[in-house]
């Protein structure tokens, strides 16, 4: 009875040629991750927020019960980021529209909520979901230019929100290059957040962002 011989493995740049050399494991580096329910999700459907869904002639709006110059930002705006990593209906748009219209009139009262604005923003781009960091990137570019001092006030926590940037800006340099669910193309949506946060970053802010992107140029010298 004749055996089939196994194939001896060794990793690779081994002292052994005759040996069948095995490639570099797969990291999945680009593979997204699942979404775990959120607390905007719980708080809604407790109906705990100061604001419901409104269908009118013109679509879709969130109204407000409370004025925004009323609303806690330290306590809401971190729940709302929060509920970006939401992919289901009503959650997806009132966590969506909910963030841009606090951006757009919070003023003063965003910047000092940075810093637990942080880790809802990694979560969302560390799902590396194409639909969720498309709109990650999208509140980013909104949120830099929602108040003074707010695009300076990210420059210290590049290291924690840029390296995903990196991934996929690189990505996409090579030609290979991520699409989110209304087409729009992550690695473009990367570039263009970062010119911004160099933008409004202060005068440290090129070379923190090439620290962490060494790919990316700087649009100050265009």
């Amino acid at each position: 009875m004749s055996r089939k011989k196994e194939a001896k493995k060794t990793q690779g740049f081994s002292l052994k040629p005759a040996l069948k050399v095995e490639g570099p494991p797969s990291a999945g580096v680009f593979q997204p991750r699942p979404l775990d329910p959120t607390n905007f999700r719980k708080m809604y459907d407790r109906g705990d927020f100061p604001m419901q869904m409104d269908y009118n002639s013109r679509g879709r709006q969130i109204f407000w019960k409370v004025e925004f110059e009323k609303l806690d930002y330290n306590y809401y705006l971190p729940l709302f980021f929060d509920g970006l990593t939401e992919t289901d209906h009503p959650y997806k748009f009132l966590a969506c529209q909910g963030v841009h219209e606090l951006l757009d009139n919070g003023g003063p009262k965003i910047l000092p909520v940075i810093p637990q604005l942080i880790m809802p923003i990694r979560k969302a781009l560390n799902t590396k979901n194409h639909q969720v960091m498309c709109i990650m990137l999208k509140v980013l570019k909104h949120l830099v230019v929602s108040g003074d001092n707010v695009g300076e006030a990210l420059v210290p926590y590049f290291r924690q929100i840029l390296p995903i940037f990196r991934i996929f800006k690189e990505k996409n340099n090579i030609g290979d290059g991520e699409y989110g669910e209304g087409g729009e193309n992550i690695g473009q949506l990367i570039g263009e957040t970062l010119e911004l946060f160099e933008c409004h970053g202060g005068r440290d802010a090129f070379l923190k962002i090439k620290y962490m992107v060494p790919t990316y140029q700087s649009c100050m010298t265009k």
